[in-house]
């Protein structure tokens, strides 16, 4: 997302010193407070971003490797010589069958639209605040205009943490429920 020459900087002009309380500045006017927003919205897009790739990019190994397995095993089953090929398929079959159960158990699919999901939020929130930056001239600029957004940002954070915490303690098969 290209951001307009200039924006980064259109409303901060002041130079004074800020406090740090807890690793977090404190005491900044609207404009601060908009850039510190900024950069939060930026890091938890590059969080979700990274986190999403690598999940999608587990949850379709396994699928491929579960599915060639499967097939390799059918396959050789259906090879007529079958002592060293049988033995062959039925190893490949206890492998289909390891790695289809590490699938549910890592959950790697739900975590990629989790991450999805978050990125498309953190999306929208930065579209708001880049709006919110251009179309209110710096003076006018006020915190309760900024508050909301970053309500929302953690609003967003708590949510991805729930649904993070109910799917890794969800039962992944019938079998965990007993």
């Amino acid at each position: 997302m290209s951001k307009p020459a200039g924006l980064v900087d259109c409303c901060c002009t002041t130079s004074r010193e800020l406090r740090v309380t807890d690793g977090l500045p404190t005491g900044m006017g609207p404009c601060e407070t908009a850039q510190f927003l900024r950069q939060r919205l930026e890091e938890g897009i590059s969080y979700a971003r990274n986190r999403r790739n690598a999940f999608r990019r587990s949850a379709s190994l396994v699928k491929i490797f579960s599915l060639l397995l499967s097939a390799s095993s059918t396959i050789i089953l259906g090879l007529q010589d079958l002592n060293l090929w049988a033995s062959l398929a039925f190893s490949l079959v206890a492998v289909t069958t390891v790695v289809n159960a590490v699938e549910p158990f890592f959950n790697w699919r739900s975590r990629w639209v989790l991450m999805e999901e978050m990125q498309s939020k953190f999306h929208r929130l930065s579209d708001e605040l880049e709006y919110l930056l251009i179309a209110t001239p710096p003076e006018d600029l006020r915190a309760d205009q900024i508050d909301p957004l970053f309500q929302e940002h953690q609003q967003v954070w708590a949510e991805a943490s729930q649904r993070w915490i109910a799917d890794r303690t969800r039962p992944s098969s019938p079998a965990e429920e007993r």
